[in-house]
This record gives C-alpha cells, structure tokens and sequence, in this order.
C-alpha cells in the first residue's frame, strides 16, 4: 500500500521549499503544497513502499498501511530514526507489541568510500574504475 501523510502531524518541515520526504523519495512522489505546507503523495499508484519517506519524517506524520500477508487485520509498523538507528516497533492485531532496533550506519555520513585508491575512482583519472593499463590477454590457438 502506498505511503500516505497525516495533514494533522504535518509542518511541511517547518517552512523550507523541499521537505524531507521530498528529499529522501526514490521515486519523486512526494510534493509540497505550497498553500497549506503539507506534504502529500501526488501519485500513490507509482510508490515503492520503500519506506524512505516514513523513515526521515521529523514529524512521524507518514506512514504506509500495510499488506495483509505481512500486517494482518489491524496490525501496525512505525520506524522511529535516530541519528545512530531506527527503532522498528511492530504492533500485532492481538495488542502485543515488539521493538527491533538496527543501526543505520557504520561509518560518519559522507565518509564511505570503498574506491579510494584505486585506479579510475576519481574523475582525473583517465581510466575507467578498475580499469587497468595492463594488455588485455589474448587466445592463442592450439
């Protein structure tokens, strides 16, 4: 089910021209409305429930309904990100509730980067990546 935006929790991320569902939406699917600084998905037939734009919102104001394979008859699933992780809490139709906690990264934003020093990883280079200027080996007949 496509993700959709609580009008009520929503501050259109407090004013600025791109929110951060925005941002974050693989897709494009989620604008702005300028006239009441909500946000909302303009074409939920084309969403990817990625749960990207669930994930980022500072408000919590986004939410995807889920299948019922997967969140039965009542049942719920709101991520709650922090800097370091995202809190899973899962609430089954029964009223029992868990929490998973997994963190988001391993490395300072920004500083991942398994090409450093290779051949062709910065635009200088006039090699492709992992290109090498060794002869490419040929076949010799038999």
């Amino acid at each position: 089910m496509p993700s959709f935006v609580d009008p009520s929790k929503c501050d259109g991320c407090k004013g600025g021209d791109k929110t951060a569902c925005m941002y974050i939406c693989p897709n494009d699917l989620m604008v702005l409305n300028k006239e009441e600084m909500k946000a909302y998905n303009q074409e939920p037939d084309a969403c990817w429930e990625c749960y990207s734009c669930v994930k980022i919102c500072p408000q919590g104001a986004i939410a995807v309904r889920g299948y019922d394979d997967f969140v039965p008859m009542g049942g719920q699933v709101h991520p709650m990100r922090s800097a370091d992780s995202i809190m899973w809490t899962v609430k089954f139709r029964n009223g029992a509730i868990k929490r998973f906690k997994f963190p988001v990264r391993t490395t300072a934003e920004g500083a991942a980067n398994g090409y450093i020093g290779q051949k062709g990883a910065n635009l200088d280079d006039e090699n492709l990546l992992l290109e090498s200027n060794l002869p490419i080996p040929t076949m010799v007949p038999k």
